[in-house]
């Protein structure tokens, strides 16, 4: 099977793509049942299909975003970057913190952290399960072990073929080891999704517990709780702005200056903000928006064009 990344779920994978991937006669029909988009998955799917454009593969590529990043918003965006490889049996012998985060460079919904807060229950996932997120800890995260899950990482097509999500599968597959961002409590931070359309930042996601009990709640740009569910439950509390709110529309608006639309990711912390991930095609074109009606009123703020240049 070819990969259809879901952020719910497990993705799935295949070495080259399915002959319907590749045949023009399906590429037509789904080109055809998406030519007028209304709801905001309907947009995601327009654009899977039809935006080749190579920025797209700069966003996808988690390597070759960092100097798209350090351009445009400056390098102290972004996080510490220890190893970036496609051979990787460099891991093995290559020093690093106790702490840091590995994952492939082509795809999405993969992540090994390496922590001291780690659950003391869990290990590595065993290389042909490894795409996955996994929470460790350094006196489990053998260095071999990792270079196994880095080669099967590096043997997996991501993004369904040509005609889905195009953009990861132009990507050149490697693996990359950066900085553990951490909260006060040395725990994963939260995760602020930030949706640009036309570069205005309309919706702000707020993912918090990755490893943990996660909670989901959405935002509007004036920092207004939606009542919509992206199917994790909301937070208990009423969130607080974060202090630097203001900085991260503002880097969100900044990274997204050339396109319609795409998903800035970025972390708070204590005295900084950085840079997490672009994403042009969230949950591959299958967000879940509960009530319904919310998929078209995320989607209003994004006007599609005709052809994509």
């Amino acid at each position: 099977m070819s990969p259809s990344h879901n952020e719910e779920g497990a993705p799935h994978f295949t070495n080259t793509p399915r002959w319907k991937e590749r045949s023009p006669l399906v590429r037509f029909w789904r080109q055809l049942q998406t030519r007028r988009p209304v709801t905001f998955t309907d947009k995601v799917r327009y654009k899977m299909l039809r935006d080749h454009r190579p920025l797209l593969v700069t966003y996808a590529d988690k390597a070759a975003v960092r100097d798209y990043v350090a351009s445009l918003v400056g390098a102290s965006y972004l996080p510490m970057e220890f190893l970036i490889t496609d051979t990787p049996s460099d891991i093995v012998g290559r020093p690093l913190p106790d702490a840091f985060v590995l994952k492939p460079t082509h795809g999405s919904g993969a992540t090994i952290v390496v922590s001291a807060v780690a659950p003391t229950s869990t290990e590595l996932p065993r290389p042909e399960w490894s795409w996955v997120y996994a929470h460790v800890r350094p006196s489990v995260a053998d260095r071999t072990q990792l270079a196994a899950i880095g080669e099967h990482w590096l043997s997996q097509l991501y993004g369904q073929g040509p005609n889905r999500e195009w953009a990861y599968t132009q990507v050149k597959p490697q693996i990359i080891v950066e900085e553990l961002l951490e909260g006060r409590d040395g725990s994963i931070p939260d995760d602020y999704k930030f949706f640009v359309f036309h570069g205005r930042v309309h919706y702000i996601q707020v993912d918090s517990g990755r490893f943990g009990n996660r909670t989901q709640d959405f935002y509007d740009r004036d920092w207004q709780h939606l009542s919509l569910s992206g199917g994790p439950p909301w937070s208990d509390e009423p969130r607080a702005a974060p202090a630097r709110l203001a900085e991260m529309i503002d880097v969100a608006q900044r990274l997204a200056v050339n396109t319609d639309f795409v998903r800035v990711d970025l972390y708070h912390l204590e005295d900084r903000v950085v840079f997490g991930e672009l994403t042009s095609y969230p949950a591959g074109g299958d967000s879940p928006f509960i009530p319904e009606s919310w998929n078209t009123t995320f989607g209003l703020p994004w006007t599609v064009p005709k052809t994509y240049e």
